[in-house]
């Protein structure tokens, strides 16, 4: 049913296909939870590069020489009000692109229903715009041209949440994703052209989970978290599956099948046991190393709030080495909501994340920090602080697939404890080098703005 359906919407959508409107420059959207307590709130802040769990939200194209991203905007910087947006970067130029509006969510001011962006073999530019349960729908768009993001087609309306599309050469889309079905539950589905899909197949659901997922050839990954009793203030564990058969089975890390869905909490899947360690887990990124075994970058607490109380906060890497998991810490931070990404090369790991205070202590994010292994994680340099003095917290410091310099990481900024505008930012590898996108252009395209 689900494949007819998708075939109907195709050609329904295709048929009010039109030029998105242009937004007149990079402006971030600007939540919050409301979640407070002594510290401030849960997580609130820039959060136009929000949540771990949209992934992919930029790739660059060696073909294009143009990193393609899309991002949580807003129509002023005193509006809450979402939009979703598709801007790039001219790696040649040096310029990047007037941001257009994929989709306006009509009065919607949340970040969770941001998007993830990927791209096809044929170079079509891809947009899935999470939707929240069955109240708020998701959305499929593709862009008419290859390598451009002048004009999109919607090719589906469905129930999704926190997408995180993989594209592979000769099979097609495996999308992970999100439905409320009794509490978040972990599912996939698959296409060979993105317009038919099949039916949605549960991963995982015992309680509850927020997943983090990456491709390396054709193994598809993902680690995850559950929530005890359903609670998400409670989120806890480290589990992980993988697929490199586009998703007829799943397996350990070792290769050992498993029965999906997982539906037991002490499943075969498990990596660490932080219930039992009385740790909350906040993933925030997946990468593999040069032998296609998988990393995650999360963050660990001892509690939900913000806060002195719950420390201490840790960034920490889990790894598999061939033979067995080894965790390590690379260091402290001061907020659960702290997110950062993972970047391997062949002599230097990095990670990239708001480590250091920043101007609103306790707040979601700080000032972006860039640290270095250069021994398989086991311990980690701070190399470089990468913004100084700055009057908003920054955070979530996203990967885009296939980094190249020097659009190597993007990020937004603002005030979590009030209503802010929030700017958007890269860096290169090194982090010497960060650059502000034009918050107001009037041309359609522009340089960014060096910060010092």
């Amino acid at each position: 049913m689900k494949h007819l359906l998708a075939l109907w919407w195709g050609v329904i959508c295709c048929s009010f296909a039109a030029q998105p409107p242009q937004a007149d420059g990079y402006r971030g959207i600007w939540f919050t939870l409301g979640e407070f307590s002594q510290y401030g709130d849960k997580y609130s802040g820039g959060l136009g590069t929000y949540t771990a769990n949209h992934n992919p939200m930029a790739v660059y194209s060696p073909i294009a020489n143009k990193t393609f991203f899309t991002y949580g905007g807003t129509t002023a910087k005193d509006k809450r009000h979402l939009l979703i947006m598709a801007g790039c970067y001219d790696h040649h130029s040096g310029t990047v692109s007037r941001p257009v509006i994929v989709h306006d969510k009509q009065g919607v001011d949340d970040p969770h229903d941001n998007a993830s962006l990927n791209l096809d073999d044929k170079g079509h530019v891809w947009i899935f715009i999470s939707g929240r349960a069955k109240k708020r729908p998701g959305f499929k768009y593709r862009s008419q041209q290859p390598y451009s993001i002048a004009a999109f087609d919607r090719v589906a309306e469905e129930e999704m949440t926190y997408p995180q599309p993989w594209f592979l050469p000769g099979h097609g889309w495996l999308h992970l994703f999100t439905k409320y079905t009794k509490g978040r539950e972990l599912y996939w589905e698959t296409s060979p052209d993105g317009r038919a899909w099949s039916d949605d197949q549960k991963l995982a659901g015992f309680g509850g989970h927020y997943q983090v997922s990456g491709q390396c050839g054709n193994k598809i990954g993902t680690f995850f978290n559950y929530h005890p009793g359903g609670i998400v203030n409670k989120r806890t564990n480290l589990y992980y599956a993988q697929t490199d058969d586009f998703g007829k089975t799943w397996t350990t890390v070792e290769g050992n099948p498993l029965t999906l869905p997982l539906r037991e909490v002490k499943n075969p899947a498990l990596v660490i046991d932080y219930q039992a360690q009385k740790k909350l887990m906040y993933t925030c990124d997946l990468n593999f190393d040069r032998h296609a075994h998988p990393l995650l970058l999360y963050v660990t607490s001892r509690g939900a709030e913000p806060g002195p109380d719950n420390d201490p906060r840790e960034f920490c890497l889990t790894r598999w080495d061939g033979a067995r998991w080894i965790t390590s810490v690379i260091t402290r931070t001061d907020h659960n909501y702290d997110m950062g990404s993972l970047w391997i090369g062949d002599n230097e790991w990095i990670v990239i994340a708001p480590t250091a205070p920043g101007p609103q202590p306790w707040g979601g994010g700080g000032e972006m920090c860039l640290w270095t292994s250069r021994d398989n994680g086991v311990t980690w340099t701070l190399k470089k602080q990468i913004t100084r003095n700055s009057p908003r917290n920054h955070n979530y410091a996203r990967r885009p697939l296939n980094a190249h310099d020097p659009f190597f990481a993007f990020w937004a900024d603002g005030d979590p404890n009030k209503l802010s505008e929030s700017h958007l930012y890269f860096c290169d590898s090194s982090g010497e080098h960060v650059w502000r996108l034009p918050y107001d252009m009037t041309g359609e395209t522009a340089k960014p703005e060096p910060v010092p």
